[in-house]
């Protein structure tokens, strides 16, 4: 296999796929600190012209990290499918990505070939599109799964109600919650970080959020974001869990680094259809993001977006209600100012949906990252003409707890005014009884949390 080309005059030769497809990526503080980013522009685009011709079958045939080496590896290639992948499998990655962009390409017709894929075709096409063409085929993709309400539908924008607090105050949390509800974040899940992750702990707290999603009759649910190893007990010993949360890495190494395996993830997903206080038949919730790997030195030599891409061909094992990257979170050592941020985030939200993952994204960054709020909420607008399934409800934009930058509970009600979009349809609905929204628009009553006690 001749990995070569020669531009202005100047031969560039890669060393194999992995090689290759780290320098076709967009420049990345991630890549450059791992070693495995391109030197110039020049070489980066010698990368893709290589990459464009390569095909989807010799992606298949090199995997970041050796099939017999690592469980993420057998998970995504075991879950192929052979009849389609026999149908695609002398594609070039060129090929893939303008077929993907064709306007005669339709929605089934892509969710048809994604079982075909494994993460590294999904990541090496990723390469060779502008960040237009990413938020175009994402848009195409739409993933609908529910649990207590519907998540995904055309049209809608769904908002997690993250209510964090620095010591997990039952009643702090319970006066966030409810401010969020009041503007229409948490209709893809109340989800909280606890700062005490002990069962004792978690389990007030589902019991906090269950009771206010049952004496609302809220079409929603509840989530604590502990380790799963924490919701398992919590489950077994009769705590209302709603969805079951894990991060997740793209390899082996890095789920260790985590506390977890496939084996724990499995015994996690048959837990919650058993034990979970949804009616499914999505019950799990990931979070992941550009660069764990690296911090975890779990990469093995990998860019970053071909890792990204491999921790969701993991989440597809278990068929999530939802999913979404925490884009700007782990810092800028890995996404080092705006412009990685963004581009990072059209990139996971594509390589989800394209995945068949229901794709959400934390639209954030950390305070000593080169990034501003304004910068913020462009990539928020547009992940949302992308078609992202959910973002991120905080108070003020400002998690006190995990001290990051994110959207606000304000942000998601913005959205929908500004492209068009309506909550979740349960919750809708939900909100429109209550007189919180009307016709799609928040009413008078709307951001006033005492709604929610004087009653």
């Amino acid at each position: 296999m001749q990995l070569a080309t020669t531009l202005f005059g100047t031969r560039y030769q890669f060393r194999d796929i992995k090689d290759l497809l780290a320098k076709s990526n967009e420049e990345k503080s991630g890549d450059q600190l791992a070693g495995v980013a391109a030197e110039s522009a020049a070489e980066r685009m010698a990368a893709r012209f290589v990459l464009a011709e390569v095909t989807l079958e010799t992606l298949r045939a090199n995997p970041a990290v050796p099939y017999e080496e690592d469980e993420v590896t057998r998970v995504i290639d075991d879950a192929v499918n052979e009849a389609v992948y026999a149908e695609i499998k002398g594609m070039q990655v060129g090929e893939l990505r303008e077929w993907l962009l064709a306007d005669t390409t339709t929605e089934a017709m892509i969710q048809r070939l994604s079982n075909g894929l494994t993460a590294e075709m999904v990541a090496a096409v990723t390469k060779l599109m502008s960040n237009m063409d990413l938020m175009l085929a994402a848009s195409k993709i739409k993933v609908v799964k529910h649990a207590n309400n519907t998540i995904g539908l055309r049209g809608t924008l769904g908002s997690r109600c993250q209510p964090n607090n620095q010591t997990d105050s039952v009643e702090g949390i319970r006066a966030a919650v409810y401010e969020g509800l009041s503007y229409g974040s948490g209709d893809s899940v109340i989800g909280i970080n606890p700062s005490d992750d002990s069962l004792g702990s978690v389990s007030r707290l589902l019991e906090m959020t269950h009771e206010i999603i049952t004496r609302w009759q809220i079409p929603t649910q509840n989530c604590l974001l502990a380790h799963v190893s924490t919701q398992m007990e919590a489950m077994r010993k009769g705590a209302p869990v709603g969805l079951v949360f894990q991060s997740l890495a793209g390899s082996q190494k890095g789920n260790e680094s985590f506390g977890i395996d496939v084996a724990m993830l499995d015994e996690a997903n048959a837990l919650a259809k058993r034990y979970s206080v949804v009616t499914g038949p999505n019950f799990m919730y990931f979070e992941t993001g550009q660069g764990a790997e690296l911090s975890a030195d779990a990469h093995h030599g990998a860019d970053q977006v071909v890792m990204e891409a491999r921790c969701y061909g993991l989440a597809k094992r278990y068929d999530p209600f939802q999913l979404n990257t925490v884009v700007g979170f782990i810092g800028p050592e890995y996404l080092y100012d705006s412009t990685q941020i963004t581009r990072a985030g059209l990139e996971d939200h594509f390589m989800g949906k394209l995945t068949g993952i229901s794709m959400g994204a934390d639209v954030c960054y950390t305070n000593h990252a080169r990034s501003t709020q304004n910068e913020l909420e462009n990539l928020a607008v547009l992940l949302g003409a992308a078609g992202v399934n959910y973002i991120m409800g905080i108070p003020m934009g400002d998690d006190s707890m995990l001290s990051y930058q994110s959207s606000s509970f304000h942000d998601a009600p913005s959205l929908r005014q500004l492209l068009g979009l309506r909550p979740l349809p349960e919750f809708e609905a939900w909100m429109e009884d209550l007189g919180l929204l009307r016709d799609g628009r928040l009413t008078e009553k709307a951001g006033d949390a005492s709604f929610f006690l004087s009653r």
